[in-house]
């Protein structure tokens, strides 16, 4: 028989390298954990409950959704919105989360999964920002390696800026279009690191999947042909570096039309035409590439000139159609949140709209510390590292710090894209000062050790007699012929590979003294601990609170005030079903999510002039408000009022928006009829048009009785106007704390009879004078 062949043993690095792959995979396993868990907070502090404003309304979809299918869901024109408009919402929302979440449903009740649409669309958020954590990981790993990549990954799990936007019950489009941007980023990295055309069809089909998740995908086809522009400038082209951008170009642009929000402008508005500028110029050079490769010096001169010549033609004319439809449009073919972030004074010179947004305004510079805390003091060292030395991959991950830092500095939403290039450059940094350091103390240590052999070995040879001196000398006499005889060669060998000694030489540059990286390793361990324990708060108290709950806590105790969901559920059950109800823009998808009422606008702000007609009628006197709700068929007005227990967000404080609205569509309402002297005041210094307003009157009708005195607790101040009485509107509905006021228009029909009683008074006194006067025996 023939004898078996055992298997050859495995090498120390072998056994490494799987021992670093397991340890690797159990790690992520753990961050994966960590960012689910550590998004909790809301669920177990409060409940398991949608958050926010926009998430009532995708989760209103998608029950629609697992009702009644897809192509209901395509077609499906929604009356409860926008009255008497209406919207069509297959073709107006981006449906990349509530596909994902009802995918996520349907899989899991076909396994006997039996969980209910609600708590699917609460825990989306948690379970996507572990897949961005991994996403992360993958991608700073092609940049610095798997340790920068473990880094920068935990580094995501716990960031405040993307937990604010992901814990449960955030429902919103950023849940899962943050783990789309990172992968996609990924993904062409990945292409332009291999030249793979395998990952360039999955670049473009994740950069499908962004498109159908979350407007701000208009960020990546913008931030990867400034990169591909970069390389060619620099000199970096290559044949990978085209793999990785014409058929993300070409079939991303394809897929991206198919989303109905999308359409035609991904291919007519100014926001894509860069990328299309640059796929014309990469072909331009891929052509002089080639062309350089086939054809000699002399004649490669000829067809460089030709080629650039009909390049430069094409671009003329490419350049001359896109002017001309830009010219056509009168904001230059781009939208309204695209110029306020090119140009951070245009909302609030032209769309009040989006200024009046809160996450619109930019950012204070503690939020930087609050969002991505010291990971601001992590990043430009990251930057350093990524520059020693500098690839095609270090090179967009700068690019990407850069510009995501000027975005969250003109929009505070934008701080969501800047979290993830703030962790990728910080992990790459904490991963570089860890090698160093932990390098540092191995090399010291193990010379410590060498030398103390070394020492030990002399001094027990110290003591040789005269023989052991003689076979010394005659080793000694040896060895110097020896190396007489290979000095050519060691020579030789010297010249030949001189990278070894530079090697040696960098490494004990590289070397810190024993004491120092030990301090140094110390803080940096402590500066994490800082960094976990800031997080951790954040997420249990900065951002776990649901807007539709809020507390207070006090020397008596945790105050809840649940005044949201009392006054809908008070419009569930003691409305008809087809009244409508009239409030600012910012309580319409929860009033028709949870009331399950029509509204006249909501928080999806497509028609300014629809807005501004509900601004204009807050604005105006209680008899021109009621006329213009009356024309809209409104039996309800909604008012948010927090003067009682010191709720800020309330419509008071934003009322000066709804003036600038309405004021930029119906002119006779103007902004300075409401202030005193520039100061916006609701105290006895109030202008006659504030204090005769209808939000005025809404918010502080009965206000006095309270506490006798008017006092408001947001303003703090008395209100000017506390005793009056309401004509046209009549209160059905206050909450337990008052943050919620309801009112109803009083029938038109009992006016007409007042006046006819008057009408018909008059006219009964007059016919009795006359009548007296024709019989004076009556």
């Amino acid at each position: 028989m023939a004898a078996v062949e055992s298997p050859p043993p495995a090498t120390p690095s072998a056994m490494r390298n799987a021992f670093g792959t397991v340890l690797s995979a159990l790690i992520l396993l753990l961050i994966g954990v960590l960012a689910f868990s550590i998004r909790l907070f809301s669920v177990i502090k409060y409940e398991s409950v949608i958050h926010e404003f926009d998430p009532y309304f995708n989760y209103r979809v998608t029950q629609f959704l697992s009702k009644n299918g897809i192509y209901e869901f395509w077609n499906w024109f929604d009356d409860r919105t926008w009255y008497p408009l209406g919207r069509v919402i297959g073709g107006t929302v981006y449906p990349g989360l509530t596909l994902t979440a009802g995918t996520i449903w349907w899989v899991l009740n076909a396994i006997n999964i039996p969980l209910s649409v609600e708590t699917v669309c609460v825990f989306t958020a948690p379970v996507f920002s572990a897949f961005a954590s991994w996403a992360t990981y993958l991608l700073t790993k092609e940049v610095k390696g798997s340790g920068a990549g473990l880094a920068a990954a935990a580094l995501l799990a716990m960031v405040p800026s993307y937990i604010s936007r992901s814990v449960a019950g955030s429902y919103d489009n950023e849940a899962v279009a943050i783990f789309a941007l990172i992968f996609t980023f990924y993904l062409y990295i990945k292409t332009l690191n291999t030249g793979s055309l395998f990952y360039a069809t999955l670049n473009a089909i994740a950069y499908f999947y962004m498109v159908c998740s979350w407007g701000g995908y208009t960020f990546i086809i913008n931030l990867i042909p400034m990169h591909v522009l970069l390389c060619i400038v620099t000199g970096r082209y290559s044949p990978r570096l085209y793999i990785a951008y014409a058929p993300l170009v070409v079939l991303g642009t394809l897929l991206a039309a198919l989303v109905p929000v999308v359409g035609f402008n991904a291919v007519l508005t100014s926001e894509h035409f860069a990328s299309f500028l640059v796929f014309i110029i990469i072909h331009i050079v891929a052509l002089v590439y080639y062309i350089k490769g086939i054809l000699s010096p002399k004649m490669f001169k000829v067809a460089v000139t030709l080629v650039v010549s009909i390049g430069l033609v094409v671009c003329v004319i490419v350049v001359a159609v896109l002017v001309a439809l830009v010219a056509s449009s009168p904001t230059g073919g781009w939208s309204g949140r695209s110029l306020s972030l090119l140009d951070p004074t245009y909302a609030s010179k032209y769309i009040p709209i989006i200024a009046s947004v809160s996450e619109h305004q930019p950012p204070t510079w503690p939020s930087y510390f609050m969002d991505i805390n010291v990971l601001a003091f992590l990043v430009p060292a990251g930057i350093i590292a990524c520059f020693s030395p500098l690839s095609d991959a270090s090179s967009f991950v700068v690019l990407y710090i850069v510009m995501s830092v000027y975005f969250s500095g003109v929009m505070v939403r934008l701080m969501l894209v800047l979290a993830p290039a703030a962790c990728i450059m910080s992990g790459i940094a904490l991963s570089q000062a860890f090698d160093v350091f932990t390098g540092s103390i191995k090399y010291q240590l193990s010379s410590n050790s060498k030398d103390d052999a070394e020492d030990k070995s002399s001094t027990n040879n110290a003591p040789k007699d005269d023989a052991s001196s003689g076979k010394a000398d005659k080793g000694e006499e040896a060895a110097k012929e020896r190396s007489s005889k290979k000095g050519k060669k060691k020579e030789k060998e010297s010249v030949d590979k001189p990278s070894i000694k530079s090697k040696i030489v960098k490494k004990k540059a590289l070397v810190l003294p024993l004491e120092a990286s030990i301090v140094a390793l110390l803080l940096l361990i402590m500066l994490g601990a800082f960094y976990v324990i800031h997080c951790v708060w954040a997420a249990a108290e900065a951002y776990s609170a649901p807007s539709i709950v809020l507390t207070s806590q006090s020397h008596d105790g945790l105050h809840v005030f649940d005044d949201f969901r009392e006054s809908y559920a008070w419009l569930s059950h003691n409305t008809d079903v087809d009244d409508k109800v009239a409030s600012w823009w910012d309580y319409g998808y929860q009033t028709t999510a949870m009331a399950n009422r029509t509204v006249i606008v909501d928080n999806n702000t497509w028609n300014n002039t629809h807005i501004a007609t509900v601004g204009t009628a807050m604005s105006s006197p209680e008899k021109a408000a009621w006329e213009i709700f009356n024309s809209l068929d409104v039996k309800y007005v909604l008012v948010v009022f927090g003067g009682v227990i010191g709720y800020p967000s309330d419509d008071i404080n934003k009322f000066l928006w709804m003036v600038r609205i309405g004021g930029g569509v119906f002119p006779h309402i103007k902004e300075a009829d409401y202030l005193r002297d520039g100061q916006y005041r609701i105290d006895s210094e109030a202008t006659p048009t504030m204090l005769n307003c209808l939000m005025y009157k809404l918010c502080y009708y009965r206000f006095v009785e309270t506490d006798g005195k008017g006092y408001d607790r947001v303003r703090r101040t008395e209100i000017g106007k506390k005793h009056f009485k309401l004509t046209h509107f009549e209160e059905v509905f206050t909450s337990h704390h008052w943050m919620v006021r309801i009112y109803k228009l009083k029938p038109q029909k009992n006016r007409i009879r007042g006046r006819a009683k008057k009408l018909k008074l008059k006219t009964s006194t007059g016919s009795s004078s006359k009548s007296a006067k024709k019989n004076p025996w009556m």
